[in-house]
């Protein structure tokens, strides 16, 4: 015990101790003054399953390099705003059946930003816990407060998610510097999609940045939504890349590059978008699919999506405020659609239906 004596603890036999003078200041001083933040319990590249088997979960970088078909699901709602998991559990299951290789939980679609925390790792958890061995279950837990990014990624790996999608920071925006080291503070807790949407965080994430970035192992890859020439521009270096406009991701794939997309479509016809990912270039169902993207994104994602699968009964009517139903014209545009492209190639099994305005549940507490 004498080697401890003037560093907190001393002692006169085995069963006294008590406390000694702390070391002095220059002690400190010779310390490194850099904080890193922790691991999250995460073995670089393997990640702790929770309640599964020993390595349905594990998964690293270049598994999830390989996906081409990414879902951001959707999250459906209960009457009184709660989630709804068997509507949940039913829509990510029929992505399975359809060769969906991954879906995004709690994304822009999946309204994270209308969740609070608590509720967003929970549901990362419950589709690792139902989903994991079938799916990849990529995490958005990003956020434009690094502390709350470093926060939530940790819990989501720690809940058992094969990889993590990171946003720069939104509406209070940093410099490029301050973008990389936002990015630097959660890629070295496991495998990393960055996110680059201009036209949400108001901020473009150029190459040069994506560049330094690269040098980690933990870069899956960018979700890219400024267009094809910026994804041909990655995929030439080297860098994987997915399409984030439905509208744009069959020239993405085929022409520039591209890995595949992460899609919202895919949540009404998931087959149809595996087949456009997969089978080559396909023109004819592309043109097919077009109008139905362009539907959806008439009006800010996920309000076209949310309005869709009410429609075909696979999720309640129940809108989370500040997004409201496509109104009834819109609605009559895409019972049309669905009967052009064939109903046995959307999601459910229900009739599409147009819906009355009063069937709508529209909710601003929960």
């Amino acid at each position: 015990m004498a080697a401890l004596k003037g560093y907190g603890l001393c002692s006169m036999d085995s069963v006294l101790h008590f406390p000694c003078p702390r070391p002095p200041f220059e002690a400190y001083k010779r310390r490194s003054s850099r904080w890193v933040s922790p691991k999250a319990a995460v073995v670089p590249n393997f990640h702790l399953p929770m309640r599964s088997l020993e390595v349905k979960n594990r998964t690293n970088t270049d598994d999830i390099k390989a996906l081409r078909v990414i879902t951001a699901i959707k999250t459906p709602y209960l009457p009184d705003g709660r989630f709804d998991l068997e509507a949940y559990d039913d829509l990510v299951n029929i992505q399975i059946q359809n060769g969906v290789e991954g879906v995004i939980v709690g994304g822009t679609t999946g309204e994270g930003q209308l969740m609070s925390w608590d509720e967003h790792i929970m549901l990362i958890g419950h589709t690792v816990n139902c989903f994991g061995g079938s799916i990849k279950v990529i995490g958005n837990t990003g956020s434009n407060s690094t502390r709350e990014a470093i926060h939530a990624t940790e819990q989501g790996f720690a809940v058992g998610m094969h990889a993590a999608l990171h946003i720069n920071p939104y509406y209070g925006k940093t410099s490029m510097d301050g973008i990389i080291a936002h990015f630097q503070s959660v890629m070295h807790m496991g495998p990393t999609i960055i996110y680059n949407v201009p036209g949400r965080t108001g901020q473009d994430i150029p190459p040069s940045a994506i560049l330094k970035l690269s040098r980690s192992s933990n870069l899956a890859g960018v979700k890219e939504c400024v267009g094809n020439k910026r994804v041909e521009e990655y995929t030439e270096r080297g860098i994987v890349v997915w399409s984030g406009n439905d509208d744009e991701c069959h020239d993405s794939r085929w022409d520039y590059g591209a890995r595949g997309v992460i899609s919202v479509t895919s949540n009404l016809v998931p087959g149809l978008m595996r087949k456009l990912m997969f089978e080559g270039r396909n023109s004819d169902l592309n043109s097919k699919l077009l109008p139905l993207m362009g539907w959806l994104f008439q009006e800010p994602n996920p309000i076209g999506l949310n309005t869709a699968l009410a429609q075909l009964g696979v999720a309640r009517p129940v809108f989370r405020l500040p997004y409201v139903p496509l109104p009834l014209a819109k609605r009559v545009e895409f019972v049309k659609m669905v009967e052009e492209i064939g109903r046995e190639h959307f999601v459910g099994e229900r009739d599409v239906q147009v819906l009355d305005d009063d069937d709508f549940i529209l909710i601003g507490r929960y």
